[in-house]
């Protein structure tokens, strides 16, 4: 494979990072502070074009490849993970969820607002017992004549506190089990739905994160996304695509502390030397560096997987699965390098080691992931 950037995803790569560094970086440490979601950042980043990267150019988008999505998101990530949460939840779990399955009519009706940042986006399937089960999940669409009324509850949703428009999976067949699933295409302002709360977390703050709830909420049925209880391969398609996408902000993360750690190291003293004299903190810089390479040559294999099958789960879990661990390791490694500073809030290494623990859990933890990896190796026979 060829890993070199085009001429167009390297100037969008760096519209990106002069983006993020003039208006993100200023406004990092308050998100993560207050909890705050940017919204007129948010919109700002959608008039820029940087949060329909896929989508078709018809309706808003750029209709690039899901390379250069993640381009973006490494940036973002550098600055931000928790931004970088939230814009991947909005870009790539429901605009480009809705772009691949949507009919023209949805399409037309709901991407130019997701595109444009005047909409927020979310997609909610986890459920307070239907973690990493996604498919034992308890909310149920009725249909009633031309709707369908939807009942359940939903947790652990990135955006979902502050979401527009979610797609959300609910059995439309229980008694099918998993082929008993469909997808919806959902607005916040339909009656009957509530953000029951915002959840409290220990990283990713400044990307809102909510349990939903669903009281006999009617959707028209010119919502349902694809086809009646074949919502699994919808789910499963996007699951693919989601952790191939979302190993970029591990990426991200590892690239800027290693950035911060080698600065830090040229410039800091001790024992009347700079300290990136030391043998110790130079293996943990070259051993960040390894880290780096290995997870983004991973990223770009997974991206590269899913752009051609996105049946296959093997390359985006294991990118996701590798990168996320690799970027614990790599932030509490560049905390170390800082020593005392590296374990205040002025630094921003701090913030980087918490926010990078959630790619460990979400988009099914590391666990979930290396059986999806081993099974498809091992091949039929071994579920």
């Amino acid at each position: 494979m060829d890993f070199r950037l085009s001429e167009e995803e390297t100037s969008l790569q760096e519209a990106a990072r002069r983006f993020v560094r003039t208006h993100l970086a200023p406004l990092a440490a308050r998100m993560d502070r207050e909890d705050w979601f940017p919204r007129d950042l948010f919109r700002r980043m959608g008039e820029d074009g940087f949060l329909g990267i896929t989508v078709p150019v018809e309706h808003g988008g750029l209709g690039l490849s899901y390379l250069a999505q993640a381009l973006v998101l490494v940036e973002i990530a550098r600055v931000s993970p928790a931004l970088a949460l939230s814009v991947g939840a909005h870009s790539n779990l429901c605009a480009d969820n809705i772009s691949r399955n949507a009919t023209p009519e949805q399409r037309s009706r709901f991407l130019p607002d997701l595109v444009s940042g005047r909409h927020v986006g979310a997609l909610a399937l986890t459920e307070p017992d239907a973690g990493s089960d996604a498919v034992a999940l308890r909310t149920t669409a009725v249909r009633k004549g031309a709707h369908f009324v939807l009942n359940g509850s939903k947790q652990f949703i990135t955006n979902g506190p502050v979401a527009d428009t979610l797609i959300v999976y609910a059995k439309t067949a229980p008694e099918r089990g998993s082929r008993g699933i469909s997808a919806f295409i959902v607005n916040r302002t339909e009656a009957g739905f509530t953000v029951s709360r915002s959840l409290d977390k220990m990283g990713m703050r400044g990307s809102p994160t909510g349990e939903l709830a669903f009281r006999n909420m009617e959707v028209p049925g010119d919502q349902l996304l694809g086809t009646e209880n074949q919502g699994v391969e919808i789910m499963m398609a996007g699951l693919n695509v989601e952790r191939a996408v979302l190993s970029a902000i591990p990426v991200g993360i590892i690239a800027e502390c290693l950035e911060l750690s080698l600065r830090y190291a040229k410039e800091r003293e001790q024992f009347g030397q700079k300290i990136g004299r030391f043998q110790l903190i130079q293996a943990k810089i070259a051993d960040m560096y390894f880290e780096q390479e290995a997870s983004r040559l991973l990223l770009y294999e997974a991206l590269d997987a899913v752009q051609t099958d996105k049946r296959s789960a093997k390359a985006s879990a294991a990118a996701l699965t590798y990168s996320s661990e690799a970027s614990t390791r790599v932030a509490l490694e560049a905390i170390q390098v800082h020593g005392g500073y590296g374990y205040i809030r002025d630094y921003p290494v701090e913030r980087l080691a918490r926010d990078a623990k959630l790619l460990e859990i979400g988009a099914g933890t590391s666990e979930i992931r290396r059986l999806l990896v081993a099974r498809e190796l091992l091949g039929s026979g071994f579920d």
